[in-house]
Parts: C-alpha cells; structure tokens; sequence
C-alpha cells in the first residue's frame, strides 16, 4: 500500500505550542553521554607513559612479553567498546533508551575509580601482572561504558527530537565527543604541569582517569530528571506516557498526531531484526564500516610525525590536539546547522570526496618524501571533510534509519560493526605502513571514493522526515 504522508508533521513543532527549550535540555543530557565517550577513550593519552613505568612494562621485566603487555593496556578499552556495542540492543529493547544510559553512566564511574586505583581489588599496592590485568579489566568495563553511550545516546536523541532538526540535535552528539577529546587533553596537562616526571608516574596518572568520575556522576544524576522516549514508552504499552512527552515536545495537537503514527508502526511489533529486510541492516553496518575504512584514526595517528617535520619538535603532540582539535570542532559545527537544510546524502558525499583528494594528495607527498606546509593543508582538508560530514552524520542516520520495532537491535549490529572495523584498522596501519605509507594513503582515499559511491546508490535521504515515515521507505 502507498504511503501518504501525513498531513500535521513534525516540522510544525517549533511553533508555539512547542517546547525548544525542553528538546534542548533533554539533548544536553544525552550528548554529556557523548561527551564521556570522548573523554573515556582520550584519557591514556596523557598517561600512557607513565602506565608503562609504574607497571614496569620492559623487556627487563616481562621479556618479549612486554610489547604485548603494553599495547593491551592501551587498547583494552577497545575490547570493551565492542561488546557495549554488541550490548546495547539487548539492553535498549530490555532496559529502555534511558536506563541503558544509566547503566553506561554508573559503568564510566565504576571504570575512573577501578582504573585510577586498580590495586585497591586486593587490597595491596602492587605493580604486579595481576593489578595490570585488573587496571584493564576497569578500562575494559569503561570501553563497554563508551559502546552503550556511542549507541544508545544518539538513538535517544532521535526518538525525541522533532524531524525538523533531528539532524543537528543528534550531530550535536558528535561534537560533544570531540569536545571530551580536547577537555581531557587539558585536564591531562594541567594535571601534570609543574609536576615532577616522578610524581606523575606514581600519581598523576591516577588523578587523570579519576577525572573521568566527575562528568559520569553529573550524567548519571540528571538522567534521574529526563523521560523515557516516546517511542519506546509506546513499545512498551506506556502510550499516556507518550503522549505526555510528546506533548511537551511537539505540543497537544501535534503531539496526538505524531503518536498515531508511533502506534501504526508499533503495532506491527516485529520480534526479528531482519522482519524489514536485510538492505536496511545491510546499509546501517556500512555506514558504519565506511566511517571507519576512510581512515580518519590514521590521519591522526601520523600527525605528530607532520608537525615535527614542520619544525614543531617535542611539542608535537600538544600543537596538533590545538590545531586538529579547533578544526575538528568548526567543521562538526558545519554538519550542525547544515545537516537539516541541506540533507545527509549531499553533505556524505561532498565530505567523501574532499576526504579522497585529501587522502591521495598525503599519499603522493608521502610517495615523493614531502613533509611541508602542503602536507599539513591536506591533513586539515582530510579532516574537515570528515568532520563535516561521516563524523557526524553516520550517527545521524544510523540512529534514524531502522525502524521502531527494530531500532535497539539493529544500532547494537552497527555499531558493534563500527568497533570492531576501527579494532582492524588501527591494527593493520602498522603493517601496511611498514609496507608502503604512500599505498596506504591512497587505500583510504579509494575507500573514500567508494564511500561516495555507496551514498549516491544506496543511502535513501532522510531529511526532514518523521521516523514513521522513514520506515515507510523500507516497507516500499
């Protein structure tokens, strides 16, 4: 049957039956999740070192064990990024938008305090093999923290904004996590400014992932004060509920009709994730592997090395967090408040294709042992290609494209995809690096290009559509 939008839409919300204001803050909320997910997985930044000299992570120690010592403590949190991905459809369909966010908030607060005093388990201060795997048994449950949040806080987003401006709302997610990035990177100086290398590296780096409790109990006290969605209240048979939020959102009129439209939807209650076809799944999890495969963790992984090659010596690492860090936030700044006038699909495919010039021009310097000027305007075009558009957007749409009765489920596929592809590209740059940087470069500037092409054929445009009315298009 052909789908006839419907006449009362909630583009009408921002009038003045609706409430912007209540929208606003019940973002603010769920992007202070985004915000964590940031500072959780940027934290070791500043204490990486230091976690190699308390636990004694040498070869003098631990032999040829070492190397693997240390980069499991870097990257365990990585392991449970993936199985909060993979969580987070059970406990979103289960537990609700809202207390699998609280769940998250208690997990980040529970991983600052295990990971600053990992220890304090057996009661003993230790540098042992066995406080280092607790150290990252709490990053891990951390990383779990860190995967709810990246599915979970944009879906709220979604299913409580209104169609309208959906797409910057839940963008605004994005920036919140590069803004996690650039706090906790000056929390981390200013922790250990002044200090001596020694007192860093027996208790400063503990002061640095005990920083991470402070927003997590903040996050997790004001989802005390925020609903449940509209749409799962309705999944749940809470529709007087609904109809409350709604109406403080949308106002009555509006509100009566978008719930309607919820319950023509809910009432097909679909029990498996593949009840609407597999395209849609398919769509969500390279959505999702493309943000990935374009290599934006690369591109800031080989920065430090640019930077000191302009001239920026030891200071490296602090010039590029400013100069990647005020870019990056400009131009999710762009997505922003471009996202909902221009649409998802032009701004995928612009951002694909200055990610690819950016990425084959790196490659090409690279290849002819240029490290200038031109190389660092290239890594910023990457980057602010990225950032206007597969940053932000990603989440956008995978947050908005499943359908009701499916969404918990079908954002746990995806963004346990996410994961799991950003585990296999940081792992193979090392090697394909050591083969040939330039042909690396140029790897991620065709996946780049064929990003692009995915968008252009496969992506439907969601743009000022209700969430109903998007399922329609996988109903067709």
């Amino acid at each position: 049957m052909a789908f006839i939008p419907s006449t009362t839409n909630e583009t009408s919300i921002v009038g003045s039956k609706g409430n912007p204001l209540y929208v606003f803050l019940l973002t603010l909320v769920a992007t202070l999740g985004g915000l964590l997910f940031g500072y959780d997985t940027a934290v070791i930044s500043g204490a990486v070192d230091s976690l190699k000299m308390f636990f004694h992570l040498d070869e003098a120690t631990y032999g040829s064990a070492a190397t693997f010592y240390h980069g499991a403590t870097v990257s365990s949190a990585l392991i449970g990024c993936i199985i909060g991905g993979i969580l987070s459809g059970v406990l979103a369909t289960k537990l609700g938008r809202k207390n699998s966010l609280m769940v998250a908030a208690i997990l980040f607060i529970v991983a600052s305090l295990g990971a600053a005093y990992p220890e304090s388990l057996f009661f003993k201060n230790s540098s042992s093999v066995t406080v280092l795997f607790v150290f990252n048994f709490y990053r891990i449950i951390g990383g779990i923290g860190v995967g709810l949040a990246s599915a979970i806080c944009p879906m709220y987003i979604a299913e409580i904004a209104p169609a309208n401006i959906r797409g910057k709302l839940v963008s605004w997610n994005q920036f919140a996590i590069i803004f996690g990035m650039l706090v906790v990177y000056f929390v981390n100086y200013f922790i250990a400014k002044g200090q001596s290398q020694e007192w860093i590296d027996s208790t400063g780096w503990r002061y640095m992932f005990l920083s991470n409790a402070y927003p997590a109990i903040l996050f997790c006290i004001l989802l005390f004060f925020v609903p449940e969605t509209p749409r799962y209240l309705v999944l749940t048979g809470n529709e007087e509920k609904s109809l409350t939020v709604l109406s403080k959102i949308n106002g009555k009129e509006v509100a009566l009709a978008i719930l309607k439209e919820i319950k023509e939807t809910i009432h097909e209650k679909a029990e498996k994730v593949s009840a609407f076809g597999w395209k849609v799944i398919v769509i969500g999890i390279l959505l999702s592997v493309f943000q990935q495969v374009v290599g934006i963790n690369v591109v800031l992984y080989y920065a430090p090395t640019i930077f000191k090659g302009l001239g920026f010596g030891n200071d490296a690492a602090m010039y590029q967090t400013v100069i990647m860090g005020f870019v990056n936030i400009v131009f999710t700044l762009v997505a922003i408040f471009t996202v909902d006038k221009f649409g998802r699909k032009p701004l995928l495919i612009i951002g694909s294709f200055g990610m690819a010039i950016g990425m084959f021009a790196i490659g090409l310097l690279a290849y002819f042992k240029l490290i200038g000027i031109s190389t660092l305007v290239f890594i910023i075009i990457y980057s602010a290609s990225f950032m206007m558009s597969w940053g932000p957007i990603c989440w956008v749409l995978i947050s908005e494209i499943f359908p009701n009765a499916i969404r918990g489920k079908a954002v746990a596929i995806a963004v346990a995809a996410q994961w799991i592809a950003n585990f296999i590209v940081s792992a193979t740059f090392p090697s394909l690096e050591a083969f040939s940087l330039p042909f690396t470069y140029c790897l991620y500037g065709v996946m780049s290009v064929i990003s692009a092409w995915f968008v252009w054929k496969m992506v439907p445009e969601t743009k000022g559509k209700t969430l109903e009315q998007i399922e329609h298009i996988w109903k067709s």
